[in-house]
């Protein structure tokens, strides 16, 4: 059993597990697949799960497949058996938010809830019903191996040991990446654009307020481009998927009703709430960003390449210009620091593919403590924004090593050695626990590694 089987099976978006209670789970029946511990396998249970790997196009011979997802079943069932000896619950509440974000995954990416209705051939409150019966269980089995793996570390000498074990030929090549410092205006003057971006929508919302189609004019003048090509339409989002401004606007409206101009950090939004369901909305928005004038441009361009000089002379920090004129929140208080706005990836370190088009032109030819000029980008919001970069260092592509790549070899290693000591759990835990497959299951070759007793 190796890790990315185990994963897998844990990570499986739709599993379906029937409600029916077995008194006696030691008495192998007609519709049950297996018996683990206390813990049951039915074979609708198997079948369901089967179809919908099926439609995420795993093309694997049945035959192969069935006793490749048979096998992570049962190893997830001697997890579940574990947790119910060392008495770990988890509560309907405790899932409650992933549980929503997983039906408005799912929404989305069926299209509607009719189409998810159809795919699954379950009502809404089935398959709502079902996910969370899965989650409970992955939460389940995450404490469970939380608990083998609590005291597992790397030693300095095990990671070089392991890396050492590595064929030469198949370490991984590190590409090359970058720290960067930025100074940033926002476009001067742009409340006169805030000014007529909210007028534009105004126009936009008294011609849907006269009768003219929501969809349509998203179509046609929303500057969100992917729900734009959906008339407007961004799928069922919870609360706090959605920006404060937007949801507090999106949770008041009544169906069909237009709200008023919306303000958040993408710009101004028209919302229509098409449905809601519990704390959960679909809305359609029509977005305008405000536009930059080119004199408006010119000002910034000319003041950003100012502030080049001048540091490039050394006649002013490039840290104190930073904290003195940049409009750039994450970065001006660092002197400049560019840090990756993921919450659970706050690092320096960035490649180029990780950069705008502008900003990748800007530096791939720089040397290191060099000042671009001012170019013309957009920051994570993709607002339109002014900016002079300079590279402080560079990490050359490179064959992973242990000096420059330490913490990455440390997560591998860490990995693998998660994976050994759950393999060897699993082995253990087979050995001391009551386990029944039905006859139509044995030809599966894993089986004869102590499952059949």
């Amino acid at each position: 059993m190796n890790k990315r089987k185990l994963k897998f099976c844990l990570t499986l978006i739709f599993l379906f597990l029937p409600g029916v209670f077995i008194a006696n789970s030691q008495i192998l029946v007609e519709s049950i697949a297996a018996v683990v511990g206390n813990e049951v396998i039915y074979l609708s249970d198997l079948e369901n799960t089967l179809t919908d790997v099926r439609r995420n196009g795993d093309k694997t011979p049945i035959d192969q497949l069935t006793c490749r997802v048979f096998q992570q079943m049962l190893v997830s069932k001697l997890f579940m058996d574990q947790a119910r000896i060392d008495s770990i619950n988890v509560t309907d509440d405790q899932v409650e938010g992933d549980l929503n974000m997983r039906m408005n995954d799912a929404i989305r990416t069926a299209g509607s809830e009719e189409a998810l209705v159809t795919y699954f051939k379950k009502s809404m409150l089935e398959i709502r019903r079902d996910i969370k019966k899965q989650l409970i269980e992955q939460q389940v089995v995450g404490e469970v191996q939380s608990k083998i793996s609590k005291d597992i570390t790397i030693t300095p000498f095990a990671l070089k040991k392991y890396y050492n074990s590595i064929p030469k030929d198949s370490l991984p090549i590190v590409p090359a990446k970058y720290q960067l410092s930025i100074i940033q205006l926002d476009p001067p003057d742009n409340e006169e654009n805030k000014a007529e971006a909210r007028q534009k929508l105004l126009d936009i919302r008294g011609q849907i307020l006269a009768g003219k189609s929501f969809n349509v004019e998203a179509i046609m003048y929303s500057e969100d481009p992917e729900s734009a090509k959906l008339g407007g339409e961004i799928g069922y989002r919870v609360r706090g998927e959605l920006e404060k401004p937007y949801a507090d606007a999106a949770f008041s409206l009544t169906k069909n009703t237009v709200s008023k101009i919306v303000e958040s950090k993408y710009g101004f939004h028209i919302i229509q709430l098409i449905d809601r369901k519990g704390d959960m909305v679909n809305t359609r928005h029509i977005l305008i960003r405000p536009k930059v004038k080119p004199e408006q441009a010119a000002k910034a361009m000319a003041k950003l390449d100012s502030l080049a000089n001048l540091i490039r002379k050394d006649s002013l920090k490039f840290e104190t210009a930073a904290l003195r004129y940049s409009t750039h929140k994450d970065s001006r208080i660092n002197g400049g620091k560019l840090v990756n706005s993921n919450p659970s990836s706050r690092v320096n370190w960035f490649t180029l593919e990780e950069l705008t088009q502008e900003m990748y032109v800007k530096i791939r030819d720089m040397k290191v403590g060099e000042i671009s000029d001012a170019f013309r980008t957009t920051d994570e919001n993709n607002n339109e924004v002014f900016r002079i970069v300079k590279l402080d260092n560079v990490l050359p592509a490179h064959t992973a090593n242990l000096k420059d790549d330490y913490q990455s070899l440390y997560d591998n290693a860490l990995v693998k050695e998660r994976a050994e000591v759950f393999d060897k759990w699993v082995k253990n835990k087979i050995g001391v626990t009551y386990i029944k497959i039905s006859d139509e299951f044995k030809s599966c070759d894993f089986l004869k590694d102590g499952w059949l007793k």
